[in-house]
């Protein structure tokens, strides 16, 4: 859905205790023990999690990133684990990969690295292949091709 305020329809009423909007990420920050992103790189998510996102956090908080370096202020995050802000953060991407031997995350007992490899799973190679089978399928028929790149919304 295109809406930042999320309406739960009964499905989701049933499993969520809360929905919140893109928005109300504040509030929601507030309150979360893990925040893991998992969303694409547009002009709206560069630096989504930042200085401000990060001083609403609770001490206790993990930030784990699987989506695009981009989307968390570096920096900010760094002077946040550092100053014990949050607890925590597991990494899969950077601003520069590989990450330089001497970056701080490196030396930072509260960060987990992880080489860029969140989106492998046992099942990937067969996955993207079902999709490409499909859409060599569908272009030679002339149809509407699946998970087509958007080029407006970035992703």
């Amino acid at each position: 859905s295109d809406t930042p305020h999320p309406t739960p329809d009964t499905r989701s009423a049933e499993v969520f205790d809360i929905i919140y909007g893109a928005d109300e990420r504040l509030r929601f920050l507030e309150r979360a023990d893990f925040v893991v992103l998992a969303l694409p790189l547009t002009p709206e998510t560069v630096d989504f999690i930042g200085a401000t996102e990060l001083s609403v956090m609770q001490s206790t908080a993990y930030i784990v990133n699987v989506a695009r370096a981009r989307c968390v202020d570096e920096p900010a995050l760094i002077a946040a684990l550092r100053d014990g802000r949050i607890a925590g953060a597991a990494l899969d991407v950077f601003l520069e990969e590989p990450l330089p031997p001497d970056h701080p995350f490196w030396s930072m007992e509260n960060v987990i690295i992880t080489p860029h490899t969140a989106g492998v799973t046992p099942h990937y190679g067969e996955r993207a292949f079902a999709v490409f089978s499909e859409n060599l399928t569908r272009f030679r028929e002339g149809r509407e091709m699946i998970n087509v790149y958007d080029r407006e919304k970035g992703y």
